[in-house]
């Protein structure tokens, strides 16, 4: 018995990266520096369903007029869509992984878990890969979402098979979810926005966010 396990082969140790999170470029402004327009803008998220200016927003407040428009976009994206909830936050994870927007992935795994998607596709999904045991309405939204994004269209099979399912309706909402996203996904990755507080980077890090440690 010794010599075998002087002789095993070692375990091989996984190799840890380290790195370092680059400051938010479009950091909150703090409220005393707000122009009259941003306040206005302000006010009427913190009075709404997501009560303070967090996420994408604390950016675009740059953009008073950009903003409000937006997250009144946002505001129908999360609570009016006619595509399933489940859906809508499968298709905007597909979203946050083609842009690898940290912020938007941290935030939206939690809703899509909550809302019934399983851990396995959502695992798929922040790998690349097609998920396994889809639910039919589940496949079809993959297909969809990934053909727009890979192709920038949809084939006519790809497209009648979500209006089969869905109805032109739900399927043009779809488009939005996948395109408000997208969206914000690019602002937050050029601003830097962090992940929220305690959140952890759940995808392969990218240059904007982190630089390697030696």
């Amino acid at each position: 018995m010794k010599n075998a396990a002087r002789h095993a082969p070692a375990v091989k140790q996984k190799k840890q990266m380290r790195f370092d999170i680059l400051r938010e470029r479009l950091p909150r402004i703090a409220p005393e520096k707000l122009n009259a327009a941003q306040k206005k803008v302000a006010a009427e998220i913190s009075a709404g369903p997501r009560k303070d200016v967090r996420g994408p927003f604390v950016p675009m407040m740059r953009s008073p007029g950009l903003t409000g428009p937006t997250q009144a976009l946002g505001a129908y994206i999360r609570w009016g869509v006619k595509v399933p909830f489940r859906l809508a936050e499968m298709a905007g994870l597909m979203a946050a992984r083609d842009w690898s927007c940290q912020y938007e992935w941290a935030v939206h795994v939690p809703h899509a878990l909550r809302g019934g998607l399983p851990q396995a596709t959502v695992d798929a999904l922040a790998e690349c890969r097609r998920p396994e045991k889809m639910k039919k309405d589940e496949a079809i939204v993959y297909d969809f979402v990934n053909e727009l994004l890979k192709n920038r269209g949809v084939s006519d099979a790809t497209y009648a098979r979500a209006v089969k399912q869905f109805g032109e309706e739900s399927v043009v909402d779809l488009v939005g979810v996948v395109g408000y996203y997208a969206m914000i996904a690019m602002l937050m990755n050029v601003a830097r926005t962090a992940p929220p507080k305690g959140g952890l980077i759940g995808l392969a890090p990218l240059p904007q966010y982190v630089r390697p440690l030696a």
